[in-house]
């Protein structure tokens, strides 16, 4: 797998946030870049059974056993084919157990955009495309919003407890 890395260099109390953007059908979402590891080119995943629906299966990323979420069907969206700009985005979240790294499925990675705290809103408690709490918040963005994801909610602990179990720490055969 070709990989791409991300790399965060501005200080937590720097003005605008970084966030990586990206499209889920014709909606464009983004996610902070301080949880991201790297971006992947999809090459395939390997299905595991009684996994949710949401779990696409594993890769391996350097002989490692790393879980994949179906980010369209996590949001309760009918997933996009698969295309040639269909990405893997590889972050870390913290569980009570410690670190935990995940692959996020996308169809397309866009950009890494500076976005200031003045042009992010709350998520709307209702009417939203999305649950309110798996959202950060909502940005604008040269004229467009973007749903800005709180990627630690939406890896939630119940999810990661079943991918937990099909990923322990320990290489590939």
């Amino acid at each position: 797998m070709s990989a791409l890395s991300v790399m965060s260099t501005a200080p937590a109390d720097a003005g605008p946030a970084q966030f990586l953007t990206f499209m889920l059908g014709s909606d464009m979402f983004a996610i902070g870049i301080l949880a991201i590891k790297e971006i992947i080119e999809y090459e395939g995943v390997t299905s595991v059974p009684q996994m949710p629906a949401c779990i696409s299966g594993v890769i391996n990323l350097r002989g490692t056993a790393v879980p994949v979420m179906d980010l369209a069907r996590r949001l309760d969206r009918v997933p996009s084919p698969i295309g040639k700009r269909t990405c893997i985005i590889v972050v870390e979240v913290d569980t009570d157990d410690g670190p935990f790294v995940i692959g996020i499925l996308v169809d397309a990675v866009n950009a890494v955009l500076d976005i200031n705290a003045a042009d992010i809103e709350p998520a709307p408690a209702f009417g939203a495309q999305v649950r309110a709490d798996l959202l950060q918040g909502i940005g604008k963005v040269q004229g467009r919003f973007v749903l800005l994801l709180n990627v630690q909610h939406v890896v939630s602990a119940s999810d990661i407890g079943a991918m937990a179990a099909l990923a322990p720490a320990q290489a590939l055969a």
